[in-house]
């Protein structure tokens, strides 16, 4: 079968964050799904199959970190989606049955990508103590997420703080089920984007994140709020990086990007 891997909301290789993508006839057992995205060792491995027509979704989709399968990720379906366009094996929306329900997948005349996702339902909360020590940073605000995404969103003072941090990452696994959100608002909105953001999920495998689109379901109404505007691009400043646009439209988010494929090959087991 092929296999690719997919560099996800970046228009140029080596960017953005990379997502392996299995399409296969049905899913085999967990132990198999989960050893390949251990073999790829990116942040998530997409498996997808093609159900039958007439029914609420087009395609079955699941995704594996190296250590576990997760509810949500952003950037492995924008890789999914552009593989299913790209080989031609569908064409226009795409409608995924996931954990988190029917994701759908739109593809635009200039070559974007949006998804629509459920929006993450933001609960203010303390501080967690010990926190600040473990991210290397004092927090201003503190926020859960909720269920899909299980992350701790912590709003830092500005955008320096969040590009400086060098965080205990196994220390913030004790603060949240997947990981922690660091934000901040943009220093200077002309460099074209309105925030910045970067994401550790030890929980999962994954020190940092290069670019995760489940976080902006989360950001996209947190940032909405503060900047009196429903339409925002984030800036993940992971030394990866990536760009997402977001479009906040009440319990649904938009994120809009770009992916690029930079490997193909064929998988022998």
């Amino acid at each position: 079968m092929r296999i690719r891997i997919v560099d996800a909301f970046t228009d140029r290789p080596f960017a953005g964050n990379p997502a392996g993508v299995l399409l296969l006839d049905s899913f085999p057992d967990d132990a198999w799904l989960q050893n390949v995205a251990v073999e790829v060792n990116h942040a998530e491995t997409a498996f997808a199959h093609r159900l039958p027509a007439g029914g609420d979704a087009d395609w079955a989709l699941r995704w594996f970190t190296p250590a576990a399968e997760v509810k949500m990720c952003g950037h492995a379906t924008l890789a999914t989606a552009h593989v299913l366009r790209t080989t031609g094996a569908h064409e226009g929306p795409v409608r995924f049955a996931t954990l988190s329900g029917v994701l759908i997948a739109t593809p635009g005349e200039d070559g974007s990508i949006t998804l629509d996702f459920p929006t993450a339902p933001l609960t203010r909360t303390a501080v967690p103590d010990g926190v600040a020590a473990a991210l290397g940073a004092e927090p201003l605000s503190a926020f859960d997420t909720g269920p899909n995404v299980g992350d701790l969103v912590l709003e830092l003072a500005d955008e320096k703080a969040v590009h400086t941090l060098d965080p205990d990452h196994k220390a913030l696994g004790a603060f949240s089920e997947r990981g922690i959100i660091a934000t901040a608002r943009a220093e200077d909105p002309s460099r074209g984007y309105d925030f910045v953001s970067r994401c550790f999920f030890p929980n999962y495998g994954i020190d940092e994140d290069p670019v995760t689109g489940s976080a902006h379901t989360a950001l996209a109404p947190f940032w909405a709020e503060r900047l009196g505007r429903t339409e925002l691009t984030g800036l993940q400043a992971s030394p990866r990086s990536g760009r997402v646009r977001t479009a906040l439209r009440g319990d649904r988010t938009l994120l809009t990007g770009r992916a690029v494929t930079t490997i193909e090959g064929e998988l022998l087991v």
